[in-house]
């Protein structure tokens, strides 16, 4: 009995998948700028100033320049898996900012479900539509608890289960295999950040639709970002010809004012790591619960 699952994410070819994109993905991230923009935005209300913020998959940097444009003093650490996006962002540094920045920005080659990031060593994890690709997001959140500082803040964004629905349905019936990915409800998301030892979870959610003139420019976008299928239940070979077509045929029943949407809901998230409470001396307070 085959038991794999076939929405899982294939890791390796993801990564490959935006080592390829990343000297086409600044010009075609046209979302991904605009939610860490928003994200950005909603950092004016929440009050902390961190020593060290960590970017998990932090692609070609994009949200890192923001940060360093609103934390000037911290140290900032980018951790992405491909390699090619790491050196894209090194190349995109302005060399007019080094003489005016008092901290630096680390480049870190790693997997964020396994993070070559010291315990308790950062005041702010900061990770901009990259769970989606993470087959086990609940992973991902212990080990950015296991990063932070007491009383750091994690602040995220990842795509919902609305997520390219005209997509899906316009595949819907052309074959038995997997053309969408699948994407976290943000509930169970606010459940995986309490198991995970979080505390005060704020999750919402906004609508977000791109347009297209045709479904070949959504789906040259979505692989000019590294996002197109990558799914253990993807068909392996060429698509046939006839099958794209029918596609076509039925994303046309999308059609709006002449262009065609692409939805895409948008998660936000952000949560506290606890501050441990410790005795006068300075010395951390074990709770020790006895069973009756």
């Amino acid at each position: 009995m085959n038991d794999v699952d076939p929405f899982a994410i294939d890791t390796r070819l993801a990564r490959l998948a935006f080592e390829r994109a990343a000297a086409t993905y600044d010009e075609a991230a046209v979302l991904q700028r605009e939610v860490g923009a928003r994200m950005l935005d909603r950092l004016d209300y929440i009050k902390i100033l961190p020593r060290a913020v960590l970017d998990a998959g932090s692609g070609t940097g994009q949200g890192s320049r923001g940060l360093q444009r609103r934390y000037p003093k911290a140290n900032i650490l980018e951790l992405d898996i491909a390699s090619a996006m790491l050196r894209r962002s090194q190349q995109r540094m302005p060399k007019r900012w080094w003489p005016f920045l008092r901290r630096a920005v680390a480049h870190i080659c790693g997997d964020i479900e396994h993070a070559p990031i010291k315990s308790s060593s950062v005041d702010m994890v900061w990770c901009n539509l990259t769970l989606q690709w993470l087959n086990y997001p609940q992973r991902v959140f212990a080990e950015m608890f296991r990063t932070l500082r007491p009383d750091g803040l994690l602040m995220f964004s990842t795509f919902g289960p609305d997520t390219l629905k005209e997509l899906r349905q316009a595949y819907s019936g052309t074959d038995h295999y997997s053309h969408v990915h699948r994407f976290i409800d943000m509930h169970d998301l606010g459940d995986m950040l309490l198991a995970a030892g979080f505390v005060n979870p704020v999750m919402d959610m906004e609508q977000i639709c791109m347009t297209y003139s045709d479904v070949t420019s959504l789906m040259r976008d979505l692989k000019s970002i590294g996002a197109h299928n990558v799914t253990r239940g993807r068909r392996r070979g060429l698509t046939a010809k006839s099958q794209l077509q029918t596609v076509a045929r039925n994303y046309e029943q999308f059609r709006r004012e002449g262009r065609l949407p692409a939805t895409f809901e948008v998660v936000y998230g952000h949560a506290w790591k606890p501050e441990q409470p410790t005795t006068a001396d300075g010395r951390a307070v074990i709770e020790i619960k006895i069973g009756s």
